[in-house]
């Protein structure tokens, strides 16, 4: 999993690239269009493919809630929820408050994923070696101080700062995934992680419009109700066994 965040973010690496060079020629529109352009091509490409595998055990074809998996269901709300804080508000962060511009931000994106395409592999050996519960600790913790600093920095280069470590740490989350793998009955993985991946977009449905309508209060209450969140998750991911 950390390999394949890894690749992710070398494509990521390449696309943002491809949209530095193309802002000084092109307007958002056209920019767009281009790019859907290429979605609409790699789409076409991914229906001739056959992605199913033989030799994995077989799974059940109707989503599966069960009570024995509700801490990563709990874990995957979280995450979410911070995924949208991330997403959302921190960038609208840099633009509303500190005027990053598009060039600027995408300086940011080029950074952030080439820190993952570096970085998220050794996630994944710290996972094998210290275990989900340590580096998802690491990560909810470090979070608590990321978003305050979000709330209550004055400096844009501390903010873009911020921003860089709250993606390196966004890399930690598939720590969730690997925990229930290794808990989970081998056929209830893929159903259940669809419960799972529903129910962390209903958060992120709801949790822009309830932190817009608090953004317009005080841009620092979704940042601190995002301290807030992590620390939740803190204590929850105390709750996960140590696996060997």
């Amino acid at each position: 999993m950390a390999k394949l965040r890894s690749t992710q973010a070398g494509a990521n690496i390449l696309i943002g690239g491809v949209v530095f060079v193309l802002t000084t020629y092109l307007a958002y529109k056209q920019i767009f269009f281009l790019l859907s352009i290429v979605i609409c091509i790699g789409a076409i490409w991914g229906l001739g493919q056959n992605p199913a595998s033989e030799d994995i055990p077989l799974q059940h074809k109707k989503m599966i809630f069960k009570k024995r998996y509700w801490l990563y269901y709990v874990l995957t709300m979280f995450a979410g929820a911070r995924r949208q804080i991330f997403v959302a508000f921190a960038v609208f962060l840099l633009v509303k408050k500190f005027g990053f511009t598009v060039k600027e931000i995408t300086v940011l994106f080029l950074i952030n994923n080439l820190v993952t395409y570096i970085f998220v592999p050794y996630v994944g050996k710290m996972i094998n070696k210290m275990g989900e519960r340590f580096v998802l600790s690491v990560e909810y913790l470090s979070l608590i101080f990321v978003f305050l600093t979000y709330a209550f920095a004055t400096s844009k280069w501390v903010v873009a700062f911020m921003y860089i470590l709250d993606h390196i740490f966004f890399g930690f989350a598939i720590a969730i995934q690997s925990y229930f793998q290794k808990t989970a009955d081998k056929s209830d993985i893929a159903p259940s992680m669809a419960v799972g991946f529903t129910i962390n977009h209903l958060v992120a449905v709801a949790l822009p419009v309830i932190g817009g309508i608090l953004w317009m209060i005080d841009y620092k209450i979704p940042f601190i109700f995002g301290a807030f969140l992590s620390l939740c998750s803190l204590l929850f991911v105390q709750k996960i066994k140590i696996l060997t």
